[in-house]
């Protein structure tokens, strides 16, 4: 079975396991085949934790979950080192990093000091701890959660480290049909009733990121899909009211996730050419939280998502 159909077949039954959420799952697979990270946002209850706990049982490695507390400590994220009498050296305990897939559950709980210990670990793929650095396995991938209900008690995520993520997704709350669908499988997961998941090996991952990177993108996607992150730098070249809204556009990071996402958006449709709809289709998750609104906007009730969409409006296809 080739890359292009095993990863087809886990997100069938992603979907069938992370029921309602596929915009959810799809990204998952996204972050997964381009190497990055991905905040997810939405109200509790919404499968937020489950989606990548369900991923983690189909991939081959290990999983670990953080809750982030205001107490929480940067050691308790990245280990520190521990003193043994029995040899009277110093020993590097592993943190809870260590591992293929992370899930920081609500991330803005803890202070900026916890929030910074994964920057590193995120950015360079590697820990620093004294003066050693520790390698990090090459299949990592961090799943952040935030609660937009409550903010209380809460410290927000600066632009540096929010810019480390690959893409920002927004879960909503599913429609009548698979609501009735979740109740019924939750019965039948009460009763052991269940689906095996189909294990992808780390090499089948490695092998489909590759091909990912190899997609065919001619020039003018090339330069549709810059002209969207540079118009959000210069916005009043393109737009009076987009310069309105916008007090600080995106870094070429965000070129670069962009790039990325729009080829492994692409790759799992199963063509071999990346298209400016497969850079439209990920435009909003990749500049989401890329992109510092303007008090105006802020005022006009304008959402990110709505700037964005206006954006698409004035950045023609080249």
């Amino acid at each position: 079975m080739s890359e292009i159909e095993q990863l087809n077949q886990l997100r069938d039954w992603l979907n069938t396991q992370i029921i309602g959420q596929h915009t959810l799952t799809e990204r998952l697979l996204l972050a997964l085949l381009a190497d990055g990270h991905l905040l997810v946002e939405g109200a509790p209850g919404l499968a937020k934790t489950r989606a990548i706990k369900t991923l983690s049982d189909a991939i081959e490695g290990s999983f670990q979950r953080i809750q982030f507390t205001p107490d929480l400590l940067p050691g308790d994220v990245t280990g520190s080192d521990i003193y043994r009498p029995e040899t009277g050296v110093f020993e590097f305990q592993r943190g809870p990093v260590f591992h293929n897939l992370l899930l920081a559950d609500e991330i803005n709980r803890a202070p900026a000091k916890v929030q910074s210990a994964l920057l590193e670990a995120m950015a360079e793929r590697q820990v620093s701890v004294g003066s050693h650095s520790y390698p990090l396995p090459q299949l990592f991938l961090v799943m952040a959660t935030q609660n937009p209900l409550e903010q209380e008690g809460t410290y927000p995520l600066p632009e540096a480290q929010l810019d480390r993520f690959l893409l920002h997704v927004n879960v909503d709350y599913p429609d009548a049909d698979a609501e009735l669908a979740i109740l019924r499988s939750v019965r039948a997961e009460a009763t052991g009733a269940s689906n095996p998941p189909p294990i992808i090996s780390q090499d089948t991952l490695f092998a489909a990121r590759q091909q990912v990177l190899a997609m065919h993108m001619v020039e003018p996607v090339e330069q549709y899909l810059v002209q969207l992150v540079v118009a959000t730098r210069n916005p009043g070249q393109w737009d009076s009211e987009l310069n309105e809204w916008l007090d600080v556009g995106a870094s070429p990071r965000a070129t670069i996730a962009l790039d990325r996402c729009a080829r492994a958006h692409a790759w799992l449709q199963g063509r071999d050419f990346v298209s400016p709809d497969d850079v439209q289709a990920v435009v909003h998750d990749v500049l989401r939280h890329r992109l510092i609104m303007s008090f105006a906007a802020e005022a006009e009730g304008v959402s990110r998502d709505q700037l964005i969409d206006r954006l698409l409006r004035c950045v023609p296809v080249s």
